[in-house]
Formats: C-alpha cells, sequence, structure tokens
C-alpha cells in the first residue's frame, strides 16, 4: 500500500531545497516509507519530531529510515 504525503510532512520538504531534491532523488518505495515512518507513532510529539527527522536525514544523504523494519502496511 502506498501512502499519500501528509501535508504537514510536504510542507517542511518543499520549505527546505536540498530537502526537495533528495526527497525527488530516492525511490517512490523509499519514500513511502519515510511517509510511513512518519505516520505510524502514536503521540503527536513524536509525529512532529519524525517529520524533523526527515528533512535532516534526508539532506545527510539517508535514503530511508534507519533501524525501522519497514511499512507494515505493504502487501506481501
Amino acid at each position: 500500500m502506498a501512502h499519500k504525503i501528509p501535508a504537514d510532512l510536504w510542507k517542511v520538504i518543499v520549505s527546505d531545497p536540498a530537502a526537495l531534491v533528495a526527497w525527488k532523488d530516492i525511490t517512490p518505495l523509499a519514500r513511502n516509507e519515510w511517509i510511513c515512518w512518519t505516520v505510524s507513532v502514536k503521540k503527536p510529539e513524536t509525529r512532529k519530531e519524525h517529520v524533523k527527522r526527515v528533512v535532516s536525514e534526508l539532506k545527510e544523504g539517508k535514503r530511508r529510515p534507519c533501524c525501522w523494519a519497514g511499512c507494515l502496511h505493504r502487501e506481501a
């Protein structure tokens, strides 16, 4: 299942040119992993932290969330 990018995540990605370039450079599957990693948390504070980390980690060259099992919504 492919996730739609939530407005809060898209807003911070497009507000940072380097993050936007990195976002466009990763595969659709990798984008889906970042989105799922962001939306699958329970607490609003954790989600805000994940949104910030997506931008910073993309700019560091990371292509997927570190130390995460992957999208649990993906069909086998």
